[in-house]
């Protein structure tokens, strides 16, 4: 399993690597990875920091989960590989970007294109087994996800946090919002994207603070 994650992590985040929650981490996705069917590939695991150096953190978006179909989690929240079809979640997103933007909706989900420009797409749990949603849940990634955020909250400043739902706006509670913005609707899923995430605008929003911080804009 080739785990890498950017040089730029790795000192903030090395009293993570060091502590004994981690290390168990480690060795219980080590052999989930020999064991059974894991998403995402384990050379994607850190896809999201690997695309996002820490210096580059304009925006994070905060997801839970990995996708534990076949084929589709590539290590960033929301997103797929290329020539997957694109989850409702995710279809949903496009269509808030459309809405508040013009933008159509592009013909592959890989959010790489966003991440490459300071997106930080952050699930709380970095792996997932095949078919079994939160499977890899309460394992330690939120610890250590949470510890990424902390990092990002006190490193960085005017940094954009989009938190959908319920489950993203407890985890980013711990973000200094003195120092960045803190933007909040319900989740992108068919269940509730009818409730507030559509129309929220978080993708003009968010252009517009970069704009007044003297930061280029995301190319959504």
């Amino acid at each position: 399993m080739n785990v890498k994650i950017d040089d730029s992590w790795m000192q903030p985040l090395n009293a993570e690597f060091e502590k004994e929650y981690f290390q168990n981490l480690v060795s219980f996705v080590k052999t989930e990875y020999k064991t059974k069917q894991i998403f995402p590939p384990g050379s994607q695991i850190f896809n999201a920091f690997n695309h996002c150096p820490l210096g580059d953190v304009k925006v994070v978006i905060v997801g839970q989960d990995p996708y534990h179909g076949p084929g589709q989690a590539n290590g960033l929240c929301f997103s797929v590989a290329d020539g997957i079809r694109h989850p409702p979640s995710l279809q949903n997103i496009f269509k808030e970007i459309k809405g508040d933007l013009g933008i159509d909706s592009p013909e592959s989900g890989n959010l790489e294109r966003w991440a490459d420009q300071g997106v930080l797409l952050l699930n709380a749990t970095l792996t997932v087994e095949a078919r079994k949603a939160g499977s890899h849940q309460n394992k330690g990634w939120e610890q250590f996800t949470d510890a990424v955020l902390q990092v990002v909250s006190k490193k960085k400043e005017n940094v954009v946090f989009m938190l959908w739902g319920a489950y993203a706006q407890k985890k980013g509670s711990i973000v200094d919002s003195a120092r960045h913005l803190i933007l909040k609707a319900p989740h992108p899923s068919p269940f509730s994207a009818h409730s507030g995430f559509f129309g929220c605008k978080h993708f003009s929003q968010t252009n517009q603070y970069l704009v007044s911080k003297g930061l280029r804009p995301i190319n959504w």
